[in-house]
């Protein structure tokens, strides 16, 4: 019988919004890795369909959908006592209002996204507003504003979250096989002068998602291995990313900020139909969809160095992300019809008959070109590691339970993101969960595997400019 290790107990009542696959795959994981009493972890979701396995789980549910209009009566009247934590791992139920709330009442919080109300991806008409530079601006207006006080750990799932340790570990694998004897950073301004001082130019976030099922995809349905609805809220969204002070070149539907961190740029064209060049171990160069991401912006304004306005050094970053199969031809279904399809399905565990969710950080631009620094999870390993979930689940599960650990553990350190809190820490509670995590070098670029017969116009003095990446 394997032992799991605890992190101590949650004193209180525990709350989980949601309970759709990630739902379902961090719940074992708290059971696993807390003591806490059964009697006070309840979830909120309007779904009946999980009410039978909750109560054999001796988990109380309450059917009701969060609005702005009920949400602080619900959730107050699940911490009278002002003490617990909140797992926030719905879709259309506003963070950033949680948030607050949690904070205000002395409760932990954790979510993996910065997710608005419901109908705010679709009826905002201002596509500047429904970019992840403008939702998770408002989070570190918070931030500032209240600083300090309960802890609330934003965006931690396997990206944004994960992935954000995997650019520090890989960072510090990049200065080893260098020779350089770097200690490790102790805060925000050491990991930008290292990085720097590596000659890194970027980051892609970049992930191949080959897991499969023998039955074919049916027409008129949204396969995926993830929530159906959050992949295609974010992929609507406008396609984003951070901007390095390396680019030379921008697009002509590409849009600056002139307020708030200013590391972003955005496109006039939804993420999930605008691909890019990257490379990932398996498969080697591939496309990816520029699907915005709150860790494009976060590692971007992280690692700057100098004036926001006219910085000495910024990282380009962005996502570059290439899901299963069945996910891209839903995506050509969809935006070709022109319509969402109606029937969404998540590939079960239990289906999944081949496959891997290869995700990792492609650090590039320095000496020794490339380095891809990443988990490289099995559908078979996953569930020899853990219940209810597939490879894409537990990396994202996993990276909850690490931040609930490092929350527990920093009780009073305010808003943070990923990006600020002790990596070594989060990664040592995770890697068990996490399959092979190796590091790659490549001397791939941009600039290879071109088709000669159809030119380009593409710069061929520095093979790592955005231009290069961007497919025509």
């Amino acid at each position: 019988m394997t032992t799991h290790p605890n992190y101590g107990r949650i004193d209180g009542d525990i709350v989980m919004i949601g309970f759709g696959s990630i739902g379902r795959g961090t719940l074992p994981l708290i059971q696993r890795h807390f003591d806490y009493d059964p009697a006070r972890f309840s979830v909120i979701d309007p779904n009946p369909a999980s009410a039978a396995f909750l109560a054999a789980q001796g988990i109380t549910h309450h059917q009701v959908a969060l609005t702005p209009e009920n949400y602080r009566e619900v959730l107050g009247g699940l911490f009278p006592n002002g003490r617990g934590f909140c797992v926030n791992l719905s879709v259309d139920t506003s963070s950033l209002d949680l948030m607050k709330f949690c904070r205000e009442i002395g409760v932990l919080y954790i979510d993996t996204v910065v997710e608005p109300w419901a109908g705010f991806y679709f009826d905002t008409t201002e596509n500047a507003e429904r970019t992840n530079y403008a939702l998770r601006q408002k989070v570190r207006d918070e931030k500032a504003a209240n600083p300090g006080g309960t802890t609330a750990v934003s965006c931690c799932g396997a990206n944004p979250g994960m992935v954000s340790w995997f650019v520090k570990e890989g960072l510090m694998t990049l200065a080893r096989d260098l020779g350089r004897d770097d200690p490790v950073p102790t805060d925000r301004a050491s990991w930008g002068a290292l990085m720097q001082s590596l000659g890194v130019k970027g980051v892609h976030i970049a992930e191949r998602d080959t897991q499969a099922r023998d039955k074919p995809r049916p027409r008129k349905v949204f396969v995926n291995t993830w929530s159906v609805e959050g992949f295609i809220a974010e992929g609507f969204q406008p396609a984003e990313l951070g901007w390095g002070t390396h680019e030379t070149w921008m697009p002509e539907t590409a849009h600056a900020h002139d307020t708030g961190c200013q590391a972003g740029i955005w496109f006039e064209r939804p993420g999930a139909i605008t691909r890019v060049h990257t490379w990932c171990p398996t498969p080697g160069p591939q496309f990816g969809f520029l699907v915005t991401h709150n860790e494009a912006i976060s590692i971007s304004d992280y690692y700057t160095v100098g004036d926001k306005s006219a910085p000495d050094f910024r990282p380009t970053c962005h996502y570059a992300y290439h899901p299963c199969d069945d996910a891209v031809l839903s995506l050509h279904e969809m935006f070709g019809a022109g319509r969402q399809q109606t029937v969404h399905e998540i590939l079960d565990v239990d289906e999944i008959v081949t496959g891997i969710d290869e995700l990792g950080v492609l650090i590039y631009g320095h000496e020794k070109n490339a380095l891809w620094f990443g988990s490289r999870l099995s559908n078979e390993e996953t569930k020899t590691l853990a219940p209810y979930q597939n490879a894409t689940g537990l990396q994202v599960t996993s990276a909850v339970l690490a931040g609930m650990v490092w929350a527990l553990e920093n009780p009073q350190a305010g808003i943070v993101e990923t990006d600020e809190m002790d990596h070594a820490r989060c990664l040592d509670v995770q890697r068990p969960y996490l399959g092979p995590v190796e590091a790659h070098y490549t001397d791939w670029t941009p600039l290879q595997d071109r088709w000669e017969h159809f030119p380009e116009d593409i710069d061929e003095t520095d093979p790592w400019q955005f231009r290069n990446v961007l497919a025509t």
